[in-house]
């Protein structure tokens, strides 16, 4: 499809792998109809099919990539805590995919196509054009495929991709294209967002308030009478437990690994051990000038880069260290660590014709000037590696931990198995005395406790909590090995004595009547301040700072009263000489006074209006396909158009916690 296209291609370009996520991340919707709730009727999507939508199906596999596509976005590091939020992200995953469907539907339906003609313009103009574009030429058929591959997507489901996303373009072109956005609108939302007010404003805090707060004992104890449904069951179960502790970590440090067995492994592994052909290599890169509006680049600035590069060049020739001409003149980012882009394969350049001749140089030779078509580009050698096959004896330290770790584990399973037994039948005291392990009795304990020898485990909590009391040992697995215990008591929840928690209901009358007395003082400063018309004197009775704010915009920041978009926008409401009524600002509660407006200028409009223009032309046509989309939806699944396999949706989106119930 792309081979009508020119070859010559890059040296080496970064390629950020989220450029090719393809028209999943591009086409998110969020303006979507109120969730999937659509019931299933007769002849519904059948198992591992989520939804059909006008009988093209979305199955439970294309759900499950596109969240963890969402996923990785979100969280690009990944963690325990965000893999948990897979659920949440996999019903978001299907919303987009309906949607997207069922707009590339109705597109069709309307008569829209895309051509290969509009695919190859997009790819050479789009967003797509720095990637396999660089400079304005290709980088070839064969980088075009590898990249692709790289990032586990096929030619014909890329490009097909790409064709939806100009499909989606043209149908929201076509739904939007009517929103209009008069003068009148540009003038009004132009004094919002750029008029000025300057106050006055006291502020009372909730810390002065809590500091003269003394409350009795016969206050307390009200306060934990009146809210004693809170405090039901506050104390945790604890419970006893004994467990004896098979530790992996032992194990392996008292397991030997012969020589045939580390042979054996080699043999079965030999694969994972053959080194390619790669070069540790070094880059001078000077960036040529990007193509002008009419697509054409200057042949002058062309030239300007040659006679640097060529001068660059010279240098080296003459003895310069080619890290330090690399920190001097490079233009790619490698230019930090002395031009070094590290070990790179065969075939890791995009365009084969530099990559054979990168592989062509001696270690420590450093190329001619290389014309790459966005660049030009000098090459240093520092190194080289011909392709080979790691002798035994050369991976022995890699293998040597994997085979220990692998026998301890089976040894480890087998002992924790023949302790439980033994356990069970002679109690764990005499199971562990026999096999040497030390056995472990704690007191009352709870789920966040840490332990001797387990430290905090969920498993290990979650097995001690589910078990009854007394019952026979049991087993369960740990990071570092096994644990097999028994339940001694259980001490069930139960309700504090008002002086068990005195202090937890002391902070928390403190609390509420501080919300409560801050509420009522800021209610009562406004009113002396609007009965008197003086702010300053209302906020001097009532013990209150008063402080004045500069000329702030509606996006402002005022100290102590926190953002100008909160509950203080009231100000660009009021005339000079008005009083607000209550604010609550965080910890504190405002009154203000505003002292002066400024409208912004006739000047400042013209300078601004197109501008303004322009985001309410995206604001309106982005409502406008909002509740398109939302229209569309409801007419399909009102009309069967849509069937959603709730069962299967179901099983995508239940937790951890849910699947353990």
């Amino acid at each position: 499809m792309i081979r009508f296209l020119q070859t010559p291609g890059p040296v080496k370009k970064v390629i950020l792998s989220g450029i090719l996520l393809v028209f999943c991340g591009a086409m998110v919707i969020t303006l979507i109809p109120g969730g999937l709730g659509s019931n299933i009727g007769f002849g519904g999507p059948e198992k591992g099919v989520v939804a059909t939508v006008s009988g093209e199906p979305i199955t439970s596999l294309e759900v499950q990539k596109q969240a963890r596509n969402m996923l990785k976005r979100q969280f690009p590091r990944g963690s325990e805590q965000a893999a948990m939020l897979l659920p949440f992200f996999a019903s978001q995953a299907a919303e987009t995919l309906i949607s997207e469907k069922a707009i590339l539907v109705e597109a069709a339906n309307l008569g829209l196509r895309v051509s290969d003609d509009e695919l190859k313009d997009e790819l050479q103009h789009g967003r797509y054009a720095a990637t396999f574009f660089p400079g304005g030429k290709f980088i070839g058929q064969d980088a075009y495929e590898n990249l692709l591959q790289q990032n586990d997507v096929t030619v014909p489901v890329f490009e097909q991709s790409v064709k939806d996303e100009i499909l989606y373009g043209k149908l929201r072109n076509l739904i939007a294209g009517s929103a209009l956005v008069t003068d009148a609108e540009i003038r009004q939302e132009f004094q919002q967002r750029n008029a000025k007010v300057k106050f006055d404003y006291a502020v009372l805090s909730k810390d002065d308030i809590q500091k003269g707060l003394h409350p009795s004992d016969a206050e307390l104890k009200a306060f934990y009478e009146s809210h004693k449904a809170a405090y039901n069951n506050s104390v945790p179960e604890k419970r006893k437990v004994r467990y004896a502790v098979v530790d992996t970590t032992k194990i392996q440090a008292q397991t030997a690994v012969s020589r045939d067995e580390l042979q054996a492994y080699y043999d079965q592994h030999r694969d994972e051990y053959r080194m390619p052909e790669q070069v540790n290599v070094r880059q001078i890169l000077l960036k040529t000038p990007l193509p002008g509006p009419d697509g054409k680049v200057d042949p002058k600035g062309i030239e300007a880069t040659r006679k640097k590069a060529e001068d660059v060049l010279k240098q080296l020739k003459a003895g310069a260290k080619f890290e330090d001409m690399a920190k001097k003149y490079s233009e790619d980012p490698s230019a930090k660590n002395g031009g070094s882009a590290g070990w790179v394969k065969r075939g890791g350049f995009p365009n084969p014709d530099v990559d054979k001749a990168v592989f062509s140089l001696a270690k420590g030779a450093t190329s001619d000037l290389i014309n790459a078509g966005y660049a030009f580009v000098i090459l240093h050698i520092d190194d080289k590696q011909e392709a080979h096959l790691k002798t035994v004896d050369e991976v022995k330290d890699q293998i040597e931990p994997i085979l220990k770790q692998q026998k301890a584990a089976r040894v480890a399973d087998a002992q924790a198995s023949a302790l439980l037994a033994q356990a069970r039948t002679a109690g764990i005291e005499k199971a562990a005395a026999d096999k040497g392990l030390q056995v472990v009795n704690t007191d009352f304990v709870g789920r966040t406790d840490s332990l001797p020898g387990i430290g905090n485990s969920p498993s290990f909590t979650d097995a001690v909590f589910n078990a009854a009391e007394k019952a026979p040992p049991d087993q369960v697995q740990l990071p570092t090995g096994y644990a097999v215990f028994e339940v001694a008591a259980i001490k069930p929840p139960a309700t504090p004595t008002f002086e068990e928690i005195r202090s937890r209901v002391e902070t928390e009358f403190k609390n509420e009547r501080t919300a409560t007395l801050l509420s009522q003082k800021t209610q009562e400063l406004s009113d002396r301040a609007k009965a008197g018309h003086d702010l300053k004197k209302a906020a001097k009775e009532l013990g209150a700072a008063v402080k004045t704010s500069d000329l702030v915009l509606p996006d402002g920041q005022v100290p102590e009263v926190g953002s100008m978009a909160g509950g203080a926008s009231v100000a660009f409401t009021l005339k000079p000489g008005e009083i607000s009524g209550p604010i609550e600002s965080g910890n504190n509660g405002i009154v203000l006074s505003v002292l002066e407006k400024q409208q912004p200028t006739d000047q400042d409009f013209a300078a601004k209006k197109d501008q303004i223009r322009d985001s309410l032309l995206q604001a309106k046509q982005g409502q406008l396909f909002g509740l398109f989309v939302t229209n569309l939806r409801e007419q399909m699944e009102k009309s069967g158009k849509i069937k959603i396999n709730q069962e299967e949706l179901k099983a995508l989106t239940k937790s951890q916690s849910e699947e353990g119930e």
